[in-house]
């Protein structure tokens, strides 16, 4: 137990046999339970699991997929056994060891105690991060990180492609866990379905661990476009449970405004400049009013984001 709540530590592992052992053998005598979910390996990762049960005996529980889910379902099953289990905590670690033991104590702190219902490691926090994280993957984690904020309403949280978190057990039994998106984008997801139920989240800073053996199997020209329709999708998914059918908030209306004026003002001052450019001169009554519905759409959308950051200031 820590601080007398009972932690699981639940770990996605896809071939993973080089590293879940150390990653197994590291963690603090205080957790409670350690979930290792295999996601339909390749490799011998279940063999190796299956031998630390030498040394770690009825503390480790491996869950074994017969096909593979992505990291998003891995975790999801995990959750659902902490939550079947009745755990105060749920916390997630990678099984490729990019989580560093000694940061989990800043992580459950939050969480167990009652400042947090979610708490995510931060690697952005630190000096280290530019060095020591891929520059590609550096780049496209803030890139991804700064449109998650909008998307998901919590401004206050950076590095949203981090895995490394806790969650108390609240929100473990809020959750819909079969609903949560089984891929890539998983943390995106759940931020946003958190949001949706008012639960409070807190960025903790965590020490990023990288060229340690890991392997990433991210493409990112693919990626970027089922995250791109993924975060869309859960913008519209979010203003409509929270801000339409939960309760009901005019920046919705802000927001279509938005979406709606500034592309056509600037498409419309698009085809005024190339009228210009291949044709003939355009009226000033024109080239205004492209110009108002641009500024004006441009001016709904800085609205809105205001009124969501400050209708969820309060969940931090």
């Amino acid at each position: 137990m820590y601080k007398d709540k009972t932690v699981c530590v639940v770990v996605p592992a896809y071939n993973e046999e080089k590293l879940i052992g150390s990653v197994l053998e590291s963690l603090p005598k205080y957790v409670d339970k350690v979930v290792v979910v295999d996601d339909h390996s390749r490799d011998k990762t279940a063999e190796v699991v299956n031998s630390c049960k030498r040394t770690l005996g009825e503390h480790l529980v491996l869950i074994s997929h017969g096909k593979n889910q992505g990291v998003g379902g891995a975790i999801a099953t995990g959750y659902k056994w902490a939550q079947d289990n009745n755990f105060d905590v749920a916390v997630v670690m990678a099984g490729d060891g990019q989580m560093d033991p000694d940061d989990l104590p800043a992580i459950l702190d939050p969480v167990v105690e009652d400042n947090a219902d979610y708490s995510k490691g931060n690697r952005l926090f630190t000096g280290e991060a530019y060095e020591k994280i891929p520059k590609t993957r550096y780049f496209g984690n803030a890139v991804l990180s700064l449109f998650t904020k909008i998307v998901s309403g919590y401004w206050h949280v950076a590095d949203s492609q981090a895995g490394y978190t806790a969650i108390n057990k609240k929100a473990l039994h809020v959750i819909n866990w079969d609903d949560m998106y089984k891929r890539y984008g998983q943390p995106n997801d759940l931020l946003v379905r958190l949001n949706v139920y008012n639960f409070r989240v807190q960025d903790v800073p965590v020490r990023p661990v990288y060229n340690i053996g890991e392997r990433s199997g991210i493409s990112v020209p693919k990626v970027s476009f089922t995250m791109s329709w993924l975060l869309l999708r859960l913008f519209v998914w979010r203003l409509g449970q929270k801000y339409v059918i939960r309760d009901f908030h005019p920046l919705v209306f802000f927001y279509l405004m938005g979406f709606a004026l500034a592309p056509c003002g600037f498409l419309f001052g698009l085809y005024l400049v190339c009228l210009r450019i291949l044709y003939h001169p355009v009226s000033a009554t024109s080239a205004l009013f492209a110009a108002f519905l641009f500024i004006t759409g441009l001016q709904s959308l800085f609205f809105a984001m205001w009124f969501d950051m400050e209708y969820n200031k309060e969940l931090k």
